[in-house]
């Protein structure tokens, strides 16, 4: 019988050994200082088979930036089941305890970034977000039909980085949700890590600043071109189009490269319509990026900020919360409420379709179309559109 408790914080550098194991990675010296923090600030749940580790997942609390404001979050990571302990509910029991301790801890959702997206649908998660990956080509000058800022750059050291970025970053995520709020150890472990996990060859990072923005950058070698190298973009913030395209320029100018590379973008980011030749500018992939979990329906909704003000009655689906099912009196607008109420409903839902419109990157006539939202009050869906639309896609930077 498989016992669920907690992973002692001694048994960090096991879970990441395990994550290892479970996703076919070698795991050296430098993995464990690259991985093992997330573990030791998170709470960490176990699946045991006796004495043997079975299973584990990692939840870091944490703040997600959502429409009008941040919300409490389990940050979910470190996920996975021994291949000798699949399909034995090992990880349907972690998730539950996952949700359990959530609602205990007052948090309203939660978060993960999946590797196998098929499952995480089952248990109330809904994919909220997306991301791009980039390529520029600049061999030749980049032309923007932005006009760049000014203003003027300065490169800053990694060790004072934090301080300077810290306040652009937490700025902009009123902006563009779906972001966590960075802490010092996340700034200097994650973001301004000595060695990017996705490319281990790059350089340490760089730090170019405007005072309306910045680039965390590192220098790489470009494939498929010998003895050239590449400008990797690990982050990009700027508060207006002008210093965006400022940033831009100074990326595509630096000397010895001939080539961006800008993996994890926002769908609707600016450069591809900036570039003057539209060729310069390549996408070369689209994938879902943050999946969302509403642990607690109306208080997910009372928080955020809405775009018009309208009443709705929804029923909620959710045979993992008990406490989200249910028909709840929706009112949007400036003062929102969420509220049990016996009416008839608009509209019919599941509880990880809520959690895909949640922060506005997805439509609810989109779900209706394909079926897997019910609309009962002729155009309910598309008023519900209207309530949630936000003014830029949501986004996250950072995979966690």
């Amino acid at each position: 019988m498989v016992e669920i408790r907690e992973i002692p914080e001694g048994d960090a550098d096991r879970m990441v050994d395990f994550a290892g194991m479970v996703f076919h990675q070698r795991i050296g010296e430098s993995e464990y200082e690259r991985e093992s923090w997330r573990v030791r600030r998170a709470e960490r749940i176990g699946a045991y088979d006796g004495e043997t580790l079975a299973g584990q997942l990692a939840a870091m609390p944490a703040r997600l930036s959502v429409p009008g404001g941040f919300l409490d979050c389990s940050a979910v990571t470190f996920v996975g089941v021994l291949p000798t302990h699949r399909r034995r509910g090992v990880l349907t029991s972690m998730m539950d305890r996952m949700h359990a301790d959530a609602v205990a801890a007052g948090r309203p959702v939660a978060a993960l970034w999946a590797s196998e997206s098929v499952i995480y649908g089952r248990y109330g998660f809904g994919l909220a977000t997306r991301t791009i990956d980039m390529e520029v080509d600049t061999s030749r000058p980049l032309e923007l039909r932005t006009v760049p800022d000014p203003g003027p750059l300065r490169l800053v050291d990694a060790e004072s980085a934090p301080e300077i970025l810290d306040p652009l970053y937490t700025r902009s995520l009123a902006e563009r949700p779906g972001s966590l709020l960075r802490d010092t150890e996340w700034w200097t472990r994650d973001v301004l890590g000595s060695v990017d996990r996705e490319a281990p060859g790059a350089t340490e990072p760089r730090v170019v600043v405007h005072q309306g923005g910045y680039a965390v950058y590192r220098i790489q070698a470009n494939q498929g071109s010998e003895g050239e190298r590449a400008v990797r973009v690990g982050d990009l913030v700027a508060e207006t189009p002008r210093i965006e395209a400022a940033l831009w320029r100074y990326l595509a100018e630096i000397d010895l490269t001939s080539r961006i590379l800008a993996p994890g973008r926002p769908v609707d980011d600016l450069l591809p319509h900036m570039a003057a030749d539209p060729d310069q500018v390549t996408i070369k992939g689209d994938y879902g990026a943050l999946w969302l979990r509403l642990i607690d329906v109306p208080a997910a909704i009372r928080a955020r900020s809405w775009a018009a003000d309208d009443t709705f009655v929804l029923e909620v689906r959710d045979a993992r919360i008990p406490a989200n099912e249910g028909r709840w009196r929706v009112k949007t607008g400036p003062a929102p409420s969420c509220d049990r109420t016996a009416d008839s409903p608009d509209l019919t839902l599941p509880a990880a379709d809520l959690a895909a419109v949640y922060l506005g990157g997805n439509r609810v006539t989109t779900l209706v179309r394909v079926g897997t939202v019910a609309e009962h009050t002729p155009s309910a869906a598309a008023r519900l559109d209207a309530a949630l639309a936000v003014p830029l896609a949501p986004f996250i930077a950072d995979d966690f």
